[in-house]
């Protein structure tokens, strides 16, 4: 049964904006007392924040489908409708999230860290807050932004200060549970352990954390054994520590060699050239193990590696390893630049963006993108004229109108407003009158316009009658 999970994919949605309203005030003596549509409440987002009691990765291997509420939409009477909730996902120390091509989209350290992995869509405005000197009546509302929906890889590097390489069985586990108080599982056949092991460990006024990587063969950094699955845990260590066994059983193997072998697969994985060395001969309590480690001591040291000899069975040479490792993390932490107060970048926009795009494809089509096109075609309600003729004033003072004529557009051509698989596709119709009538028919209010005479209205009202028996069949006074 799987307990540990150290890389997942995850599909987060954020919560849909809630819809504007679209109402009149009505109280006796005022059939028409002005707009009071509320808003729409906005969309949960979907956060990513790391939690110190979070160490595995195995909540979203099982459930990796996580959706924030969507805002409740806006009421008369001026009542905006409810935020929805955000969604907060509790993540270890080290997470780093990718997007599906393996780009890095943040890198979480630190107890508190937090990524918004989804953002909330925006909730629509309702009548009442489109209402202007000119549009005094706007029988017509915005609609909800649908949340983000994105597809990320979530990958735990392990946060440690030490990181114990070396072949399956070379005694990494009853190292670390000698030097700490973790209990990982000792056994003596290999690979042992299957997942990474961290203990802290305190020297003197120094303490800091030690992991225990997986067991390494040759060709580990192409993905043999369980290498490449957990060479990643090491990444973020300070100090290497090759455990190297001196009683190992087969013939064909050295401390030499092993150490030679680890030490390609680490430099295959790459990144870790920079980080010190230190060799720890294990398993010396084993008079052959004794022998063979001073005999193999005087090479290693000429190579530059600071060399102990250790039991973690007998407790021998522990203390001498422990200290000599506080001194290697304390350099290393003092080799570290100082972090700078968090800082806002403001970076202003070209006095020449306008903030879309329009660019003319093979079949002639002309394509607009840019985020705010986009999001308002999102938030038209395309069943109502007077919304879509407030979509093209919106448009239109941008300046998509006069791009189109720069791009070469003429009338009749085909325009389409977003991404080709979520796109508004129309005939373009330009004018030279304030607003271009782009979508439809411009905004009409059906209650300014003059009186009809008395016989014209019985007749349109039984044409309405005859037009729903027709189509409904048993007939019913409206």
């Amino acid at each position: 049964m799987t307990t540990f999970v150290d890389r997942v994919e995850l599909h987060v949605a954020a919560g849909n904006g809630g819809h504007g309203c679209a109402s009149v005030h009505r109280e006796k003596f005022k059939p028409l007392g002005g707009p009071d549509g509320g808003n729409g409440g906005r969309g949960g987002d979907v956060i990513l924040t790391v939690d110190q009691s979070v160490t595995t990765l195995l909540e979203y291997h099982h459930s990796p489908h996580r959706k924030a509420t969507n805002g409740k939409p806006g009421e008369g009477g001026h009542r905006s409708g409810k935020d929805g909730q955000d969604l907060v996902l509790p993540v270890p120390d080290g997470t780093v999230v990718l997007d599906k091509a393996g780009n890095v989209l943040a890198d979480l350290v630190g107890n508190g860290t937090s990524y918004v992995a989804a953002q909330g869509g925006r909730g629509g405005l309702g009548n009442a807050a489109l209402a202007s000197a000119r549009r005094k009546a706007p029988g017509f509302a915005l609609l909800g932004v649908p949340g983000e929906l994105q597809d990320i890889v979530l990958e735990l590097k392990t946060v440690a200060d030490v990181a114990l390489v070396g072949y399956p069985s070379a005694g990494k586990s009853s190292l670390i549970s000698v030097l700490s108080a973790a209990k990982p599982k000792i056994a003596d056949y290999p690979f042992t352990t299957l997942v990474p092991n961290l203990g802290v460990v305190t020297a003197g006024s120094t303490v800091y954390t030690i992991a225990d990587v997986p067991g390494l063969i040759p060709g580990a950094s192409r993905g043999k054994g369980l290498g490449l699955e957990f060479l990643r845990h090491v990444e973020r260590c300070s100090v290497l520590v090759h455990v190297l066994d001196t009683a190992t059983l087969e013939s064909d193997r050295d401390p030499l060699s092993d150490l030679d072998i680890i030490e390609e697969e680490l430099r295959q994985y790459g990144g870790l050239d920079d980080r010190p060395r230190i060799v720890v001969l294990n398993k010396t309590d084993v008079p052959d193990g004794k022998d063979l480690a001073e005999m193999v001591r005087p090479d290693l040291e000429a190579r530059g590696y600071r060399v102990f000899e250790v039991s973690a069975v007998a407790h021998l040479g522990l203390r001498e390893l422990s200290f000599a490792l506080a001194e290697s993390v304390a350099r290393a932490r003092a080799a570290r630049p100082q972090e700078e107060a968090t800082r806002i970048v403001i970076r202003p926009k070209a006095v020449d963006d306008s903030g879309f795009t329009v660019t003319r494809e093979d079949d002639g089509l002309f394509r607009v993108r840019g985020e705010k096109p986009e999001r308002w075609v999102r938030q038209t309600d395309f069943n109502n004229d007077e919304a879509v003729g407030y979509l093209a004033d919106r448009l239109n003072r941008v300046g998509v109108e006069d791009a189109l004529v720069k791009a070469g557009a003429r009338s009749g051509d085909g325009v389409a407003i977003g991404p080709e698989d979520n796109a508004v596709v129309f005939d373009w119709e330009p004018t030279v009158t304030a607003g271009a009538e782009m979508l439809g028919r411009r905004g009409e209010d059906h209650r300014l316009e003059a009186p009809r005479p008395a016989a014209q209205r019985r007749r349109e009202r039984q044409a309405e009658r005859d037009e729903a028996e027709r189509e409904y069949g048993d007939f019913k006074p409206f």
